[in-house]
């Protein structure tokens, strides 16, 4: 079967926004916050998927969600009570749906070794399954023919009255009735009772019309609410089978529980019905209403890319700009000044806004994660409780898609090797459960993502023991705590007794970091023995416009990132210290601080005779705490645009990227964190005294 590519694509990206709201309403259902509309939101979702994977023939996908919706059709019934155990199949079905999503997308095969035994634990709920009527579930089983009246007296009774938002989204009656027409033999009528007397009261927004359509043949109530799908929380809206009378109401109304009676209050002259649920469920409807009718723009990335592109080269006109001026030798009263700083700002608010395009938050991925992190604790028969915080953090697109698989490993690991056994925690006094949180928040123009567990810690002397075994290390070699720490970076490192599924190849923290690396960004280890461990990483926010320092070495003009740099110093002779016969420590609150001669380091002479005639930038990497780059001189800090050298020099070890200035020269990157990896120094010490160190 030929498939239109954009349809299909469209179908894939509509399944990543259901997955979001299926997740979060099984999070919801999981954790007792739910109601009736989050079950409802839920197996919406799950229909959804079923019927658009129906109409391109992935079977697999559609066998699965019809198993998923009728066991959560038999929940929103209140036939099945959401007990634990049915609550954690239903979040493993909602991992197994996403899976299949994925699976579809890349045109591979499920796993039936994992979907399989979810499938046997929905049927569980369901009771014994009938395979007389049905041999093989496929899409064409799906098809329902609903004759016509003489041949089924069966269909429903549909009563809906737009809000005043429903017309100010752009919505329109008289489609909603035609699609309920394609359903089967449809009868309208029009109520306008509502209509003001006079005609000047007449407001073209205001929902004064309500519609009452009897549809026969229809054996199910699904059709309607798919027609409903995007606007029930814009109308009122009930659904009744026809022949019932008003004793047997099936409204699909939100925030109407079927056994309350309505509260009738008064607003101005005209009397509503209101929610007779407590203030905090309404707030929390009134929270998902907005949400919804919140209206969304897809967009080629390649069109974005271009803009960015685009933009990039017009902040790299602006400095050719300023540049020109500069050389002018202009008076700075002149009105020219002024307009290129409104040329700045300008421009400015044209690079945030199109990075804030590309932007999209850590929630999808984090849910994902989360995914990952269930099936590991599955997989080695651990109780841990997955904690997310700051979902709503932005980060550039293209970097939220790099970080899933470094996460991957971080996860699994904590999962593994930090978390204790049940039964170890609970002899070291610590609950049963264990705890992971994932975490986002921006500080300072970066994106930190921290992963934290409540586990054992870090066993430094037993990770040490292994450097050694496996070589990494000599056995003289003098560790700070830090160091160790950051062995398990190292290359085939692992701390694994035998290969699982989750680990013990030695292939997963090296990978780690390497991936952040490559994203210009830079990972730290905090860890408490018996406490836990948390693995801090920070990010660019964008990959494409960066803040910088720029800089002279060697005669030749570079960019250090802004987000690397403490502080600079101008150093004097008094803090300076000399460490053997070439290096050199500076002395700042009471610490002494390695310095690298980044001229040196890039093999360029260095114009300065001393280093107290050069400039220090302070900076903290991910291989030492702190360090200073000697440089010649500072210039100025701006905004610049990245261009990768990959593609033309390959990798360059100290250099991350370059950028045109506004004198047209082109300007390296420097990567302080690949600079300072590079090298054996020692760690800054604190001051015992004048002249001397403490621990050396």
């Amino acid at each position: 079967m030929v498939q239109d590519s954009s349809i299909l694509e469209a179908f894939f990206e509509e399944c990543e926004d259901l997955i979001v709201e299926l997740t979060e309403g099984l999070v919801d259902m999981r954790e007792g916050n739910a109601d009736d509309e989050t079950v409802n939101a839920v197996f919406r979702s799950v229909h959804s998927i079923k019927g658009a994977a129906g109409a391109f023939a992935l079977d697999e996908l559609v066998g699965f969600a019809h198993k998923f919706e009728t066991v959560l059709d038999e929940v929103r019934s209140h036939k099945l009570a959401t007990d634990e155990k049915l609550l954690k199949t239903l979040q493993r079905a909602g991992d197994i749906l996403a899976d299949l999503v994925d699976d579809a997308r890349d045109q591979n095969p499920a796993n039936r070794d994992v979907v399989d035994p979810v499938l046997a634990e929905l049927q569980s709920f369901l009771g014994a399954e009938d395979t007389s009527a049905e041999e093989d579930f496929s899409f064409d089983a799906l098809t329902l023919d609903f004759g016509s009246a003489d041949d089924q007296q069966s269909g429903y009774s549909v009563t809906f009255k737009p809000s005043a938002d429903f017309y100010t989204l752009g919505n329109d009656p008289v489609l909603i009735i035609a699609a309920l027409k394609e359903l089967g033999e449809a009868t309208v009528r029009l109520d306008a009772s509502g209509m003001p007397d006079e005609l000047n009261d007449f407001e073209w927004s205001e929902g004064y019309f309500s519609w009452h359509i009897e549809l026969n043949g229809l054996a199910t109530d699904l059709p309607i609410h798919d027609v409903f799908q995007f606007v029930d929380d814009i109308c009122e809206l009930e659904i009744k089978p026809l022949g019932t009378g008003d004793d047997v109401d099936q409204t699909v109304e939100a925030d109407v529980e079927p056994t309350a009676p309505p509260v009738i209050v008064s607003v101005g002259e005209e009397p509503i019905e209101a929610d007779p649920k407590p203030v905090e469920q309404q707030e929390a409807q009134t929270q998902r209403n907005v949400k919804k009718t919140g209206t969304t723009l897809r967009v080629d990335p390649e069109r974005v890319d271009r803009l960015i592109n685009a933009v990039g080269e017009l902040i790299i006109n602006q400095s050719v700009i300023s540049q020109r001026l500069e050389e002018a030798d202009l008076p700075n009263s002149a009105d020219l000044f002024a307009d290129l700083d409104d040329y700045k700002f300008l421009a400015r608010e044209i690079q945030e806004g199109v990075m804030a395009i590309r932007a999209q938050p850590v929630k999808p991925l984090f849910q994902r994660m989360m995914r990952i992190a269930r099936e590991a604790a599955d997989a080695t028969g651990k109780d841990i409780d997955v904690v997310t915080e700051g979902e709503a953090t932005e980060v550039d697109k293209t970097v939220v898609e790099r970080l899933a698989d470094p996460l991957t490993h971080m996860i699994r690991n904590a999962i593994d090797h930090g978390i204790e056994k049940p039964q170890d925690r609970v002899a070291a006094n610590k609950e049963r459960q264990g705890v992971l949180r994932l975490s986002a928040s921006q500080r300072s123009g970066s994106i930190v993502i921290e992963i934290a567990d409540d586990g054992a810690g870090l066993n430094r002397p037993r990770i040490r023991d292994i450097a050694i075994k496996k070589g990494l290390v000599s056995t003289d070699t003098t560790l700070s705590d830090q160091d160790i720490d950051h062995l398990l970076f190292a290359p085939g490192f692992s701390t694994a007794e035998e290969i699982t599924n989750l680990s013990g190849r030695g292939v997963g923290m090296d990978v780690v970091k390497t991936a952040i690396t490559a994203l210009g960004g830079r990972i730290a280890i905090n860890t408490v023995p018996g406490s836990g461990t948390t693995f801090s990483i920070t990010l660019p926010l964008t990959l494409a416009v960066m803040d910088g320092m720029i800089i002279t070495v060697g005669g030749q003009t570079m960019v250090v990132p802004i987000s690397s740099i403490l502080e600079t110093v101008r150093p004097t002779e008094a803090d300076l210290t000399k460490l053997g016969l070439e290096s050199e420590l500076l002395k700042i609150r009471g610490e002494y601080v390695p310095i690298v001669d980044l001229a040196e380091q890039l093999g360029h002479p260095s114009n300065a005779s001393s280093t107290s005639e050069r400039v220090l930038l302070l900076i903290q990497t991910e291989s030492i705490a702190q360090c200073a780059l000697a440089v010649d001189d500072i210039f100025d800090q701006r905004q610049v645009v990245v261009k990768s050298m990959q593609g033309n020099y390959g990798e360059i070890v100290g250099v991350s990227g370059a950028t045109i200035l506004g004198d047209g020269k082109i300007a390296l990157i420097i990567d302080p964190d690949a600079i300072t990896s590079t090298l054996a120094i020692t760690p800054h010490l604190p001051v015992k005294s004048e002249g001397e160190f403490a621990n050396v």
